[in-house]
């Protein structure tokens, strides 16, 4: 599968997209488009278009990718798929390219009974495929609303979907693309995963496919 990562760093951060680089190849064809491809040709020749995460709010939405957003709809509607992680996944929500139905991508930290209460890299106790896991969290969102149409892959420890498939939609909130250099402070590094995580992202994306 040809899968297509958008790099615009900080706000689709270069970190995020080599984690997802990593992650997901050599077991698919990945490469990445700029705001400078963001052009029709781009997405004629991919099976899934990637929105990661980054540095700043979900909003930039509005100067990076609005104007450019039909590709993305276009693309969708002939039947491609949609990977979110992240502001990814905020990004798939009604105010932004609205292709969740019936689910709003909300503010974890603020959501009734959040392990995570402000704004910073930690890690948060999700549950995955039924399997507890500490995995990298920073201001991510819950996914909230009418979810029996979905596939939820993993909850938060409030019960709220971090991680689920729609279709041909995928959007999660945590980072499973996380790397070794993310767990640099003290209180992190007991948390580095060795990789796992990288496994459940491919997993996710081979669900999706």
């Amino acid at each position: 599968m040809k899968i297509s990562i958008f790099l615009n760093h900080p706000e689709c951060s270069a970190q995020c997209c080599v984690g997802m680089y990593e992650a997901l190849h050599p077991h698919h064809a990945v490469d990445f488009f700029t705001k400078e491809q963001f052009k029709s040709k781009t997405f004629k020749d991919i099976d899934m278009v990637a929105f990661p995460g980054g540095i700043g709010d979900s909003d930039t939405f509005h100067t990076l990718v609005k104007p450019n957003e039909g590709y993305v709809l276009d693309f969708l509607d002939r039947g491609g798929k949609y990977l979110g992680i992240c502001m990814g996944a905020y990004w798939a929500g009604h105010h932004y390219f609205d292709i969740l139905k019936g689910i709003q991508a909300k503010q974890y930290i603020k959501q009734p009974g959040a392990d995570v209460k402000r704004s910073f890299g930690t890690v948060s106790n999700i549950t995955w495929q039924g399997q507890p896991e500490q995995m990298y969290f920073y201001d991510g969102c819950s996914l909230v609303g009418n979810i029996d149409n979905s596939r939820v892959i993993a909850r938060y420890p409030n019960g709220d979907a971090m991680a689920l498939i729609q279709g041909n939609v995928g959007v999660i909130g945590c980072h499973p693309e996380s790397m070794y250099s993310w767990y640099d402070k003290k209180f992190l590094k007991p948390h580095w995963h060795q990789g796992r995580h990288h496994n459940l992202l491919l997993d996710f994306v081979n669900l999706l496919t």
